[in-house]
């Protein structure tokens, strides 16, 4: 950066200054008990310094503010010690991730994807709400999207990032006082939210009108923000208008709904060392629960009690969160593929499917294990599951960078095709043209597998990965699947992280009233053999599995599932739980 000449200076050399960025300067206002030395300041460098084209110069202790920005602002801000120079610069390190704060690794590879040079990134939080005709608060989930860009939990926040000056500003309501505090306690602080992310600037909301209105003088007619949906627009516009209620923004500046939210899906879907630190963390926890359930389960007598167990293993480890429905189905149930119910006896009942992962500060989990209540397979239990286990491994074995996913799903298909046919649940055709029929959707009927991360069913190409095929095109179904109109939706990339899910399940309405009232796939399923398979449900196998740079890792591969599982069940290991 070239030097300037200073009011009042003689020229320098350039060597004979140290350059900071407003963002070093910001940051570092604060003592050693984290309270900030010159809050006037603080709010003078957010409110004007974050728009300008102004840098701060720091020379023997002091700090200068620049001339194109000096008239903007009273003398005696203009010069202020600050002591020595050495414990400012071992303060000032922006470079590293030692805390896994990513916001601007995010916000960057973000604005990457979106291909442009300039505007401004604009990302309202979740904010608190209660219930309808209720003073009871709505439980809290902040948007995946926003704490992607922020690192940000807490309700009533919003995200903004410049991406000319690459400048990352957090804004955050004002704090508690008064019965706010003694009902709810305090709410983070502007050191406490710097703290736990990297952004730029924490400012309250407060500041936020005058931020966007120096933002559009000093862009122009050239001002544009980029929005996830239109139904944002308004709350970004009640910052966009004065005191008057005539608006600020430049009559050239633009609104754009369509660009941000591709590019975010596109960087969110290859995870960061941290991102998979936080997954592993979450895979953890949900090893422990699942190890629980299978060390407990001859004790229970009900679907409640073992999501009961499941849920509690994972609040006793601090992870108060699901990352989506407990799924804990027995018998029958087992072939409901989102059955939440748990509500039903277990006596009677041969095979208990339990798909359920955990949340770790805002990233998912996704594991199933299906195993018998007793710990001894049925040997129609044992076929289906032998069946399943072997899509499984094979399908996990094909995931490697560049492989395509729905050739990988196909495969499943193929491997329960083969199966069922030997089986005799299948008939009359060879395992080239019941493949080729689809009437193996009717006992496989869901995707593979799906992206994982912030969300369960993360970001990405959603429909290539999470549903088996459109419903509609059952005949020519692998056709319609591969013309689901996303170009290369599912080439696998290190860094991606997905599931892998294959499973067979008996629905008697699926099976009964539409398959085999369909004389196309009617003549292909051993109806009479049905009764015998009904009770044993359905089977789904699922690990999360990441790419990597040759191949693949299985983050879940230590929880027990087989031989293994049963082994616990029948108690011939030693129980670890935390019970």
């Amino acid at each position: 950066m070239a030097s300037i000449q200073m009011p009042g200076e003689a020229s320098n050399a350039e060597s004979d200054w140290i350059v900071l960025d407003s963002a070093d300067i910001y940051n570092s206002l604060n003592d050693e008990e984290g309270n900030e030395k010159y809050p006037a300041l603080v709010d003078i460098l957010v409110a004007v310094n974050l728009v300008s084209d102004a840098f701060v110069w720091f020379n023997i202790g002091r700090l200068v503010i620049s001339k194109s920005i000096s008239k903007t602002l009273p003398t005696q801000y203009l010069i202020q010690d600050f002591g020595t120079n050495e414990a400012w610069l071992k303060q000032i390190d922006h470079k590293h991730d030692a805390n896994g704060r990513t916001a601007k690794l995010h916000a960057r590879a973000v604005a990457k994807r979106l291909r442009v040079k300039e505007g401004l990134i604009f990302l309202p939080g979740v904010p608190s709400k209660t219930y309808e005709d209720s003073d009871q608060e709505i439980a809290f989930r902040q948007r995946r999207y926003f704490y992607y860009l922020s690192g940000i939990s807490h309700p009533d926040c919003l995200i903004s990032y410049d991406i000319g000056r690459d400048v990352v500003c957090a804004w955050i309501p004002p704090p508690n006082t008064g019965r706010n505090v003694i009902y709810n306690g305090f709410t983070p602080s502007r050191t406490q939210i710097r703290a736990i992310t990297d952004v730029t600037y924490v400012a309250e909301t407060s500041h936020l009108k005058q931020y966007l209105k120096s933002y559009v003088k000093n862009t122009g007619s050239h001002a544009k923000f980029y929005l996830l949906h239109k139904s944002q627009e308004p709350k970004l516009r009640q910052h966009l208008v004065n005191d008057d209620g005539i608006d600020i923004i430049a009559p050239k500046s633009q609104f754009d709904f369509t660009k941000l939210q591709p590019a975010m899906d596109a960087a969110r879907v290859v995870k960061s060392e941290h991102e998979l630190k936080l997954i592993r963390k979450a895979c953890e926890i949900t090893q422990k629960a699942h190890l629980n359930v299978l060390y407990f389960i001859k004790d229970c007598d009900n679907e409640a009690e073992i999501e009961a167990i499941f849920a509690a293993s994972c609040i006793a480890e601090q992870a108060k969160h699901q990352a989506y429905g407990i799924i804990a189905g027995s018998g029958e149930n087992a072939s409901t593929l989102h059955y939440v119910a748990n509500n039903e006896p277990l006596e009677g009942r041969q095979l208990v499917c339990l798909d359920a992962g955990v949340e770790w500060k805002e990233y998912a989990s996704d594991v199933t294990r299906t195993f018998p209540i007793s710990g001894k397979w049925t040997p129609e239990a044992k076929s289906i599951y032998d069946i399943v286990a072997k899509m499984q491994d094979e399908c996990i074995a094909m995931v490697k960078p560049g492989a395509d996913y729905r050739q990988i799903h196909m495969h499943a298909h193929k491997v329960a095709v083969k199966g069922l046919l030997e089986l005799g649940i299948l008939q009359n055709g060879t395992w080239q043209e019941l493949y080729s029929s689809g009437v193996s959707v009717a006992f496989f009927p869901h995707g593979l597998g799906h992206y994982m991360g912030l969300e369960v069913h993360d970001v990405g190409a959603r429909g290539a990965l999470l549903y088996g095929f459109p419903q509609t095109a059952r005949v020519n179904w692998e056709t319609a699947y591969f013309s689901m109109g996303i170009t290369n939706p599912s080439l696998l990339e290190p860094g991606m992280v997905i599931t892998v899910e294959p499973g067979v399940y008996f629905s008697r309405y699926a099976l009964e009233q539409v398959y085999l009232k369909d004389p196309k796939f009617a003549k292909y399923i051993n109806a009479p053999l049905l009764d015998t398979y009904y009770a044993v449900g359905g089977v789904r196998i699922e690990d999360d599995i990441l790419v990597t740079g040759h191949g693949s890792e299985n983050l879940t591969r230590d929880i027990p599932k087989g031989e293994e599982a049963l082994k616990i069940i029948r108690g011939e290991k030693e129980k670890r739980g935390w019970f």
